[in-house]
């Protein structure tokens, strides 16, 4: 049951109220997942259409490697969110322990303006050592931009294959096309200091430009 893992759903609530306290999950947008068992894969996510900014524990699920509600969290009328497959496709194949998304405004922008290209670089900058395993600002790295689509399944079947690629597979996030920026970790903590990373260079490099 959920309530045997409260110390992870508190994580997921701080989460929310920073990111919405930023602005980064305004409205109702937003969802966030972490892994409670790998063997089966269970994810605790959040229930659809609540307000990140005020999250409390009936509002998560606890959910399968499949998709179905094993525990329906505290409100029986609960649904998860409609972008669970790609919560499961990073949990499985981006050894994440947590996922995160948010719908900045710069990232939303930076997605628009790049999405011809399949995405953009970021170089140069200190706080690029805030993802795990970059330990100098000497560093070019790429945040894909996927096409935004209410196909979920078929975006995480894409997402799936980008992240087994043997020479370059996607790391720590990536952006959706006019939608928002998922981020992951080896836990919550981790995943949400990818999310400040990626939203600091967001949002400088939307001012700059």
């Amino acid at each position: 049951m959920l309530h045997m893992n409260e110390p992870v759903l508190d994580e997921l609530i701080s989460a929310g109220a920073f990111f919405h306290q930023r602005g980064w999950t305004p409205a109702t947008s937003g969802n966030f997942s972490s892994v409670l068992t790998r063997t089966p894969l269970t994810l605790a996510l959040t229930a659809s259409g609540r307000d990140k900014g005020r999250l409390a524990q009936p509002d998560f699920l606890k959910v399968g490697d499949r998709g179905e509600i094993l525990d329906p969290g505290g409100n029986h009328a609960n649904k998860p969110s409609a972008e669970i497959d790609l919560h499961l496709a990073i949990a499985k194949y981006g050894n994440a322990g947590a996922v995160l998304h948010t719908h900045s405004i710069f990232g939303t922008l930076l997605s628009d303006r790049h999405f011809a290209e399949g995405g953009f670089e970021i170089e140069g900058y200190e706080i690029l050592k805030g993802l795990t395993g970059i330990d100098t600002h000497d560093t070019r790295i790429r945040v894909e931009i996927f096409e935004n689509t209410q196909n979920i399944a078929r975006m995480a079947r894409q997402v799936e294959r980008r992240l087994q690629d043997p020479l370059s597979p996607l790391r720590h996030g990536f952006l959706i096309h006019r939608h928002g920026l998922y981020a992951w970790g080896r836990d919550v903590n981790e995943a949400r200091r990818h999310i400040e990373t990626f939203e600091f260079l967001f949002e400088l490099m939307g001012r700059e430009k």
